[in-house]
């Protein structure tokens, strides 16, 4: 094969400016993203930012001054709210990420996130961090506070005992439990309601969990590589599987990614998330329909390491179980339906599927997948190869895929020296922002000598410097 490689300059994208009044103090505050805590917690030194946002390592500057216009305030607080909810990403499912702020006059007074499944929810960190404080103070949460006794106590309680005097929250929580129960709860006593701030970039951060409580389904994204001439690649660019690495984060995302056998018996290997702390998903291989048996050999598992094997009757699979503690599931016909059923019942809310290895593996599950609008989102990773032969074709399934649907949102984002598109499937349950509909016509171009998806990125990623990619958060049940 012959390969050229291409040199891509490199761009950063950075989120909207926020604009602030000036000589604004900071408190600045510091969290563990390893830490099984939901606070955040205050240093005792104080700073000057000329813009009210200061980065200091992993300190984060906070602006708690000056009061400004009720609206502008609002928003700022909730995208912190998001940005705390973050810092448990990977590590909620199967509860939604969720952050709180507590300002009072003009000061943030107290923060925190729900950290984990059965620890205690963002408001009951930011209210401990607060202290008396949080009386007649303004509760910003990113979900409705639940109203309901599940593992731990309902949040609306909390604030109604804490009595703050207002609560903002980003957006109403789709599950049937809770569905503004929270919010009428508050209002009964008299607390000032407020929802709807930054419910976009609420809604994003917990989309899957949107999806599961509005579809009973797991959400599913598609993952592949491509070159800059439109070729499948069995490949991950330069870096992007390093800490930092957009496949990295992709991995510490998503409850469960299924494989081809052949990726793990080619590779010997697991693809594992490389950031701190990362909780690992659980790996799913499929095995189907193989004249001889599969073999898949020891691999180096990590206690924390699930690997489960999914395969049809006429399939022989050969493992070491006793080695690599490995899990068989045998199915009469292996359907994608069949495995986000498996998935759902383990309590697994959000799956990546990942094009790797032999994709033959994949046909009949991305036709199943797509034809009853189970695949939700699609990433792919351009890199800056141009692959002259193309002996690697790109499943029937996504030859098809431009003919049947749209893709909505089409995001870019630089990882390394590599291009990653991301976008939502217009067929699927919910569509996310307001940008128009993309057309993704990439996968049926391999004779053209620039895929129209690239036009698409040039023109979208140059006129809008704002452009950033959302990962897809895992799913989650309030409780």
């Amino acid at each position: 094969m012959q390969v050229q490689t291409l040199s891509l300059q490199s761009y950063t994208l950075s989120p909207p400016t926020v604009s602030l009044p000036q000589q604004l103090s900071s408190k600045l505050l510091r969290s563990n993203p390893n830490s099984n805590s939901g606070f955040c917690n205050p240093l005792r030194r104080m700073s000057k930012s000329p813009n009210g946002l200061r980065s200091h390592g992993k300190s984060v500057g906070v602006m708690c001054g000056v009061a400004q216009d009720a609206g502008a305030d609002d928003g700022f607080y909730m995208r912190r709210c998001v940005e705390l909810a973050r810092k448990a990403i990977g590590c909620t499912s199967p509860n939604p990420m969720v952050g709180c702020v507590i300002v009072k006059d003009g000061k943030v007074v107290g923060e925190g996130f729900h950290p984990k499944a059965g620890q205690p929810h963002a408001e009951v960190f930011a209210l401990r961090d607060a202290g008396d404080l949080a009386e007649n103070a303004t509760a910003y949460v990113s979900l409705e506070p639940c109203n309901h006794y599940g593992r731990t106590p309902p949040c609306s309680e909390a604030l109604i005992k804490a009595k703050v005097k207002k609560v903002v929250v980003g957006m109403v929580d789709p599950n049937p439990i809770v569905a503004s129960k929270g919010l009428d709860r508050l209002r009964d006593v008299g607390i000032d309601v407020t929802t709807g701030v930054e419910e976009e970039l609420c809604k994003r951060l917990n989309e899957a969990y949107i999806h599961r409580m509005l579809t009973g389904n797991p959400f599913v994204t598609i993952r592949y590589s491509m070159s800059v001439n439109g070729h499948f690649l069995d490949q991950l660019g330069q870096g992007v599987a390093e800490s930092g690495g957009y496949y990295s984060q992709l991995l510490q995302e998503y409850d469960a990614v299924i494989l081809s056998s052949s990726a793990i018996m080619e590779n010997v290997s697991i693809p594992a998330s490389q950031e701190a702390g990362a909780n690992q998903p659980l790996q799913i291989i499929i095995a189907r329909d193989s004249s001889s048996p599969i073999k898949i050999p020891a691999l180096t598992v990590e206690p924390t390491d699930k690997l489960i094997v999914f395969a049809d009757k006429e399939t022989s699979v050969e493992l070491e179980r006793a080695q690599t503690g490995i899990e068989m599931v045998v199915f009469d016909q292996i359907s994608l339906s069949a495995i986000l059923e498996y998935c759902n019942s383990q309590g697994m809310c959000s799956v990546l599927f990942d094009l790797k290895g032999n994709v033959s593996d994949f046909e009949e599950l991305l036709q199943d997948g797509i034809e009853q609008k189970l695949v939700q989102k699609i990433v792919v990773e351009v890199l800056p190869l141009w692959d002259e032969n193309g002996v690697r074709n790109f499943p029937v399934a996504l030859k098809s895929l431009s003919k049947r649907v749209e893709l909505k949102n089409l995001q870019p984002k630089i990882s390394n020296e590599n291009v990653v598109l991301e976008g939502y499937l217009v067929c699927a349950d919910r569509c996310h922002g307001s940008h128009s509909c993309h057309h993704l016509t990439a996968p049926h171009l391999p004779n053209s000598p620039l895929p129209h998806i690239l036009h698409r990125l040039s023109s979208s990623f140059f006129s809008d410097s704002k452009a950033q990619l959302f990962p897809c958060s895992r799913l989650a049940e309030s409780s």
